[in-house]
């Protein structure tokens, strides 16, 4: 059962890293033509465009990574604590 908790944490570790990166890529200038970034986007969008379409940006920022983090580590958290009590 560790192994299994120990996965699930490691996916939305990756998961976290690859909004980030998104972020980042949002502030650089980088070619959104290219593969890891096209693979960035593909990976990231299912969550953040929920959100985006329901949280209005605040300026010119859109804090829609920031709401996706949050939930993220409530849902890590509560999917962690729910392994461990099955265990």
């Amino acid at each position: 059962m560790t192994v299994l908790i120990s996965l699930v944490d490691l996916f939305f570790y990756l998961y976290s890293l690859a909004i980030i990166a998104r972020v980042f890529t949002s502030w650089m200038r980088v070619d959104p033509y290219h593969p890891a970034v096209q693979l960035l986007y593909r990976i990231t969008e299912p969550v953040l465009a929920p959100l985006r379409a329901r949280i209005p940006p605040m300026g010119m920022v859109d804090v829609s990574p920031m709401a996706a983090l949050l939930i993220l580590w409530i849902v890590q958290k509560l999917v962690i604590a729910l392994l461990i009590g099955l265990a």
